[in-house]
């Protein structure tokens, strides 16, 4: 009997889609339908990916359902590298499938070796059926009925949704955690640049005092001309003033808010904004005034804002 693969139902769109904007890459489900016959499970395992990586393992006579599974996996997830195994198992008598046509190979052979050799042995069927292959499992669904593959076709149809529902619940769940740990971040991003600020401020003065004391070291007692003073620590303050990358450090920290708010897929948008952060912060400590307590202090916290944007990295990474 030539095999036949199981039919492809039609796979419905789930319209109860998670709502949750923030969802993880990680997890892991199963699903499994048991009948008088057979058992079918599903198991699914994702972890992050930059794009949808679908891979399957699947038994033989089962071919026709890839498409449907495929479907149904990149109906609900958009990111993700994402492992799909089917398994399928008979029951009862059928459990056990003898492959006659082997069998009677290893009997002939066998016989043939006696009557070469002068033996006197039969061939025992007990040892025939010991030899690789002669015994498997019943997984083979070709020899069953058109009305039998329909409805095991759509029991693995129900059996994906199954446990494509709850690795949803899992990655939500996931992502509910990433979503506080990436708040929590922000948050003290957002400290740390406040206290940059106020820092930052008191450089006009800083600038003016230092100067003031080089050129007395280099001028010793001369006069020393206030408007030209002014002048020149108008033009340091210029060069070290950092109220620009402040001022966009938290613009992307509130973009950054207002995505983990919004639906769709955010992983890639949010690594985006990460570079963004990263890329002030490194201004920030290249414009950074001496060796002084303020320029200490402020080179302190941008290296925590960069600590804390890397941590942010980490936690992207796994974002769908």
């Amino acid at each position: 009997m030539s095999k036949s693969p199981l039919p492809a139902p039609v796979l419905e769109k789930n319209a109860t889609a998670s709502k949750l904007a923030c969802k993880s890459m990680t997890g892991y489900a199963q699903a499994g339908i048991e009948e008088s016959g057979w058992a079918l499970r599903i198991s699914l395992r994702s972890v992050n990916h930059r794009f949808l990586d679908l891979h399957m393992r699947i038994p033989e006579g089962f071919e026709g359902l890839e498409p449907l599974l495929r479907q149904a996996l990149r109906e609900k997830l958009r990111r993700g590298h994402v492992d799909l195994t089917l398994r399928f198992d008979a029951a009862g008598p059928a459990a056990v499938q003898v492959n006659r046509a082997l069998a009677e190979a290893y009997w002939r052979a066998a016989d043939e070796l006696r009557q070469q050799f002068g033996s006197k042995a039969e061939p025992d069927a007990l040892s025939v059926l010991r030899l690789p292959g002669v015994i498997g499992a019943g997984t083979d669904v070709s020899g069953l009925e058109e009305s039998a593959r329909d409805r095991l076709a759509s029991r693995v149809k129900s059996c994906v949704e199954d446990a494509l529902e709850r690795l949803e619940e899992m990655r939500c769940a996931e992502g509910r955690h990433l979503d506080e740990e990436m708040r929590a971040l922000l948050d003290q991003i957002s400290k740390n640049a406040l206290q940059v600020e106020a820092l930052a401020q008191g450089s006009g003065r800083h600038y003016a005092r230092k100067l003031e004391m080089r050129l007395k070291e280099l001028l010793g007692d001369a006069a020393i001309d206030p408007t030209r003073l002014a002048q020149e620590a108008a033009l340091l303050v210029e060069r070290g003033d950092i109220s620009e990358e402040l001022v966009r450090l938290r613009s992307h920290v509130e973009q950054f808010r207002k995505h983990l708010d919004s639906a769709g897929e955010l992983g890639k948008k949010l690594d985006f904004l990460l570079q963004e952060m990263q890329r002030e912060a490194n201004t920030m400590l290249s414009k950074t005034p001496g060796v002084e307590a303020e320029g200490l202090a402020i080179t302190e916290l941008a290296l925590e804002i960069k600590g804390e944007v890397e941590k942010l990295r980490e936690q992207v990474q796994n974002v769908e």
